[in-house]
């Protein structure tokens, strides 16, 4: 009996809404409604005063309600009280045998409806109903309107206590005889939930995992990260209406906090009909193994299996009117009760028509067997009842696969044994009768045309999916600082046989299943077009889960909202296949592009680029380093233009890539402006080009072509790469000048002069000269006179002054004055006396003289001049050659000498001794030493002539001077100084005669060489 009666109140909105009114229209037929013994009539008012919706707006009227006077009676709208007849209603509510009580009288049952202001209140008054399923109504209504009170009690009276589910919260099925719900995850974004199981006897449970795996529910995340719970309907809190309609109802409870504190509870009933049971039905669900038996199939077959012939000496130890288990596995038989049973993690109950036992995996009672190559988890059971003129047993044996999974690069492949022996009991009458697949709880009625492929034979059943298909999900990862993909797919797989023992059998299984990660490394794709001058980059191919958080270009780091301030471009595209690419475009010419000049023309640009990705539901960071190259050939190698004028060479070229792509260099060194002003040019630059001014007898040209009446300088300046040295361009200026006196000093040691006599009178230009009467003009004319020599030759004396060398020489003409009868020849005939002077900086001589080279396309090294040397005083030149000899002391006593044919062979450092002797016997004359050299040739003019090396086999060259004894002219030879001592210039009197001698040759060794 009710203790009162039950009032709901909604707002008016709610009756309102039309998908709340079709939802209770639809529910006029709904078992809950038959279970609270509403009558079809009854319910299909109820669900016309949901329907109608209009409400007036004055109190205390009542809705128009079919069948209902206009008038209220107490403010109450009353619908006609009536019982349902037997076509109204399948039968009594039952639940496991219990009875319930019926409506009698029509006056049992009556419902009254009120507007009062904005609110829409039903009551429905009791007698006789049963208490639980009006309780079921009101869940039925309460959620209807989302209606709850915090403890996940309906709330019939405390209006307060509204919580309606957010559109698109929950979706709901039953496919077969699992009932499914999927949460939406978007809204369940930065909170926690709860799931409770709503018992109508003791209220909300809590699902855990010991409660799920023995009540027969799952609570796991499809392959998009929605929570999704199943339930089978054989499930612990499940309501049966005569093993065809099921109802269960879940709280859903969210929270902010983790402890589920000021949570907001849901109320969700899901209903579901099954009608078309099979004579047994397997379940092999994630976490359980479930078994349901009709009661009536035959309880022994013809052919006794050795599990039935086990369990006959035990069924008269069975209680009566109590079931037990007998469990067969190969550690013995165990019978036990079925409380007992229940402390152990199994299921078990019987319906009107059915009983089930439901177990988990690997359990003490389990046994893993190999079924045509796929492990299968079995539990051998008998479930027995005796009464005293009844012994019920029932095969409860279940098996369920926990492996046959195989993966290649590009599909996943799920095996299922056809036939599985423990469950058929004559395999010669196996018959399937049908295999289905699907996904989630779908059914795959043409799997081909989604590129799944289901095929079977004898022994397997076969589903292979295409890693990526539709259906399942791809989905980021990250292992090992690598990245990848893991490929998600909720299967599931029904196949009805039949066979001579158990008539028909539906096995379902119920599959996820995730790939191995499988590495995809990303790839950087250049699309960049080099006439836009702007690098388009592609990074991918990525799946939607992963973002790009930051972004490092040329080692500077930005956010992403930084680099289009910048002029950076920054986005994603997408691709056919459900990827996608990051885009990155930066210009050529941003700062942070490395830029480097390559080949003849070209600049290589050069992108730096780090990428920081989220990848995954656990957004876990990733980066990947690329660098980007593109070669434009965007530079232009400049060309010089070239003149002259009477006294300079010129160059003009563009300024252009100057000091950033290449210089230019004189030979070997870089022509800068120190360079330029010690050789004496001038530069000059504006805004597009550079102009140097090269005088014609600066440093740095090569004459091709001298002579007394011309000189052809030419001008050689090379284009040259900064970082590899590389000559690009050979720029050169040849102009011939007219020129009557110059000097020119060749690196090699070569003076070339033109020297201009000019003279009162005119003097004979063939018979000028220089200090060695033997070096004669190779050219001249009436007014000049062109002599070429080396510095070694003709008289050429050498000294130091700082860091040069200077090399003297003298032009000189005499007139010959000769003794007649010792009256002297007066005549008119000048003297004249040039000197010319090269100067050479040392430590580059030293390394340049080391080498020989042709004067005429050699560099000039050294500057030149010539200045005369006028005295009216008459000198009388000895013709004489002086007769010298020398030889080698084999010590410093100069006592033994090495013979002509002897060799002489001396250590480094080791001290060589040379005499030179006069061989002259006048005791007028006095001789000294005026240049040694030493040579690795006895020819005189073999070059290079500077320090002994080691390991090698010398000559030793020496000019002398005899004086007379009464000449003691400052800086003379004569006095006994060394040339390379000397201050001044070396005077050459009439009263002194040079000489030149050889010794050697001397060979210089090793100490370990002798």
């Amino acid at each position: 009996m009710c203790s009162e009666d039950l009032k709901l109140e909604l707002p008016n909105w709610l009756v309102r809404n039309e998908n709340i009114s079709q939802r209770l229209m639809e529910s006029t037929k709904h078992p809950l409604l038959y279970s609270s013994q509403l009558g079809s009539a009854a319910a299909s008012d109820l669900a016309n005063i949901w329907q109608e919706g209009a409400v007036p707006s004055q109190r205390g009227s009542c809705l128009p309600l079919p069948g209902v006077s206009s008038d209220n009676v107490g403010g109450h709208c009353r619908i006609p009280p009536r019982c349902p007849s037997t076509a109204d209603s399948p039968g009594p509510h039952t639940r496991f045998g219990e009875d319930s009580t019926t409506c009698e009288r029509e006056e049992d049952f009556a419902a009254h409806a009120q507007v009062s202001g904005d609110r829409w209140r039903l009551w429905v008054t009791c007698h006789t109903v049963h208490v639980l399923a009006l309780q079921d109504l009101a869940v039925f209504l309460t959620v209807l309107a989302g209606t709850r009170e915090a403890d996940g009690s309906p709330s019939p009276t405390d209006s307060s206590a509204l919580y309606v589910l957010p559109l698109g919260f929950v979706e709901s099925s039953c496919r077969s005889r699992i009932f499914w719900m999927k949460l939406n995850k978007l809204l369940l974004q930065g909170k926690f939930f709860q799931l409770e199981i709503y018992d109508p006897y003791s209220g909300p449970v809590v699902l855990d995992e010991k409660l799920a795996s023995r009540c027969g529910y799952v609570l796991s995340d499809d392959v998009w990260g929605n929570p999704v719970f199943r339930a089978s309907v054989l499930g612990c809190h499940v309501a049966n209406e005569a093993d065809e309609l099921f109802s269960l109802t879940v709280n859903i409870k969210v929270s902010s906090f983790s402890s589920m504190r000021a949570a907001v509870t849901y109320t969700y009933p899901m209903y579901c009909s099954y009608a078309s049971w099979a004579s047994r039905e397997i379940v092999c669900e994630e976490n359980y193994m479930e078994v349901s038996v009709k009661t009536d199939v035959p309880a022994v077959s013809n052919d006794y299996t050795v599990a039935w012939m086990s369990a006959l000496p035990e069924t008269h130890n069975v209680a009566y009117q109590q079931w037990q288990l007998m469990f067969v596995s190969p550690s013995g038989r165990k019978r036990i009760t079925v409380s007992d049973a229940v402390k152990l993690g199994y299921s078990f109950n019987n319906t009107l028509s059915r009983v089930y036992l439901r177990a988990p995996y690997h359990s003490n009672e389990s046994d893993v067997s190999v079924v045509s190559g796929v492990n299968m988890n079995m539990i051998t059971s008998t479930s027995m009842y005796r009464q005293r003129w009844l012994l019920l047993l029932i095969d409860t044996t279940v098996s369920c696969p926990v492996d046959g999974i195989s993966f290649t690069d590009t599909t996943l492949t799920w095996t299922v044994p056809r036939v599985i022996p423990i469950l058929v009991v004559q395999e010669s009458t196996f018959l399937s009768k049908s295999i289905v697949m699907g996904v989630d709880d779908r059914v795959i009625v043409n799997p081909e045309e989604i590129n799944y492929l289901l095929e079977y034979n004898e022994t397997h059943i076969r589903i292979t999916i295409p890693i990526g298909a539709e259906g399942g999900k791809l989905e980021s990862s990250i292992s090992g600082g690598v990245y990848g993909v893991i490929y998600y797919i909720d299967l599931f797989l029904e196949h009805t046989w039949t066979d001579a023992g158990w008539q028909t059998t539906k096995y379902t299984v119920i599959k996820s299943i995730t790939t191995p990660f499988m590495p995809q490394i990303p790839t950087v794709i250049n699309n960049t077009e080099p006439e836009e001058r702007l690098f388009n980059v592609a990074f991918g191919h990525f799946l939607p889960d992963v973002s790009l958080v930051a972004i490092t270009v040329g080692n500077v780091p930005f956010s992403l909202r930084e680099p289009q301030h910048h002029g950076f471009k920054i986005y994603e595209t997408p691709f056919s296949n459900g990827t996608k690419a990051f885009i990155l475009q930066v210009s050529f010419d941003d700062p942070y592009i490395l830029k480097e000049y390559v080949n003849r023309n070209e600049t290589k640009y050069t992108l730096l680029v780090n990428y920081t990705l989220s990848v995954g539901r656990e957004m876990t960071l990733y980066y990947h380093s690329a660098e980007v190259e593109c070669v434009v050939a965007d530079i232009e190698v400049p060309e010089a233009v070239g003149s002259c004028d009477e006294e300079n060479l010129y160059l003009t070229l563009p300024t252009f890539g100057l000091h950033q792509y290449w210089d230019l260099y004189l030979g070997n060194k870089i022509l800068n402006q120190h360079v330029a002003l010690t050789n004496g040019y001038l530069a000059a630059t504006n805004s597009t080009h550079l102009i140097l001014q090269i005088p014609l007898f600066a440093g740095g040209l090569t004459y091709e072509e001298v002579s007394f009446q011309k000189i052809k300088a030419r001008f050689d300046v090379a284009l040259r790469k900064m970082r590899t040295m590389e000559t690009l361009q050979m720029f050169s200026i040849s102009c011939s000048f007219n020129s009557s006196a110059f000097i020119i000093c060749h690196p090699d040691g070569t003076i070339m002069v033109s020297a201009q006599m000019k003279t009162v009178p005119a003097i004979d230009m063939s018979k000028t000269k220089l200090r060695d009467s033997s070096c004669k003009p190779r050219e001249y004319n009436e007014a000049h006179a062109f002599f070429k020599f080396h510095v070694t030759t003709c008289g050429t004396s050498v000294r130091f002054e700082g860091d040069h060398i200077i090399y003297e020489n003298e032009i000189s003409y005499e007139k010959e004055t000769l003794p007649r009868q010792s009256i002297p020849t007066i005549t008119r005939d000048p003297d004249y006396r040039l000197t010319v002077l090269c100067y050479y900086q040392a430590k580059e001589t030293l390394v340049l003289g080391a080498f020989s080279s042709d004067p005429a396309t050699s560099p000039p090294f050294g500057s030149g001049t010539m200045f005369p040397h006028s005295n009216t005083a008459a000198y009388r030149r000895v013709r004489q050659a002086l007769n010298v000899v020398s030889r080698v002391s084999k010590d410093e006593s100069f006592m033994e000498f090495y013979g002509p044919s002897m060799a002489v062979v001396k250590q480094p450092m080791e001290p060589v001794f040379i005499e030179v002797e006069l061989k002259d016997e006048s005791p007028s004359v006095e001789l000294y030493l005026e240049n040694c050299w030493v040579a690795r040739s006895s020819d005189f003019n073999n070059i290079p002539r500077w320090n002994i090396t080691e390991d090698g086999q010398v000559y030793v060259h020496c000019l002398v001077v005899a004086c007379s004894p009464t000449n003691t002219q400052a800086g003379s030879t004569c006095r006994g100084q060394c040339s390379s001592k000397r201050k001044g210039f070396p005077g050459h009197p009439s009263d002194s005669l040079q000489g030149y001698v050889l010794a050697g040759p001397v060979r210089i060794v090793s100490p370990d060489l002798r």
